[in-house]
């Protein structure tokens, strides 16, 4: 499904970005400005419009300051997808309050034939542009698909985040590997002697 406001694209980079975070592991992977630039470099989604702030070698030009900004958003993100299917109106105003601070701003596109907007920063900031263009991606699957689209792996090891974008809307897992681990959990549960 594609909306006016966000793609498939954008939309995996907010999960991801949450998803540096593991807290029941206890594993951070985005703890230092190397492992900011290598996400980034794995995101094309993220990079601001501009070419003056890609300088075509992509986030070149990253601080400390840039890696804590973008843990903060981390944070907004992750709280976003974990309450939004509970508690919309307070994911709500995370999303809000985040536009308004990465001075968002909706654009007009043409290309192959088609319209389309996107919102991004009104600045060549990577962070700020990676906070207006995640934010708005959740925001507007949230006002397409609805909140209970947003989630938290169901799995009982596992507090990776997700948005279901499918058709039927009935994901409760991260991937394949959690929702098999569960079936084959329940299966033995089942099996066993009582």
């Amino acid at each position: 499904m594609q909306d006016a406001c966000y793609s498939r694209g954008v939309v995996q980079t907010a999960v991801d970005l949450a998803n540096t975070l593991m807290p029941i592991k206890e594993e951070d992977a985005l703890e230092t400005v190397e492992q900011l630039r290598d996400f980034l470099d794995d995101h094309p989604a993220a990079a601001p419009p501009s070419p003056a702030a890609n300088q075509g070698t992509g986030p070149r030009h990253l601080t400390r300051a840039d890696l804590a900004e973008v843990r903060a958003l981390r944070e907004t993100v992750r709280e976003v997808l974990e309450r939004a299917n509970t508690d919309v109106v307070e994911a709500t105003a995370l999303i809000n309050d985040g536009l308004r601070r990465s001075r968002a701003t909706p654009v007009l596109r043409h290309e192959d034939g088609r319209w389309w907007t996107e919102v991004v920063s009104d600045t060549d900031r990577w962070p700020a542009h990676l906070a207006a263009t995640t934010l708005s991606a959740l925001a507007s699957v949230i006002a397409t698909l609805g909140p209970a689209r947003l989630g938290v792996c169901a799995g009982s090891a596992c507090r990776a985040t997700f948005v279901d974008l499918s058709r039927n809307g009935s994901k409760q897992y991260c991937t394949r590997t959690c929702a098999h681990r569960a079936s084959v959990a329940a299966y033995r549960s089942r099996r066993s002697p009582r």
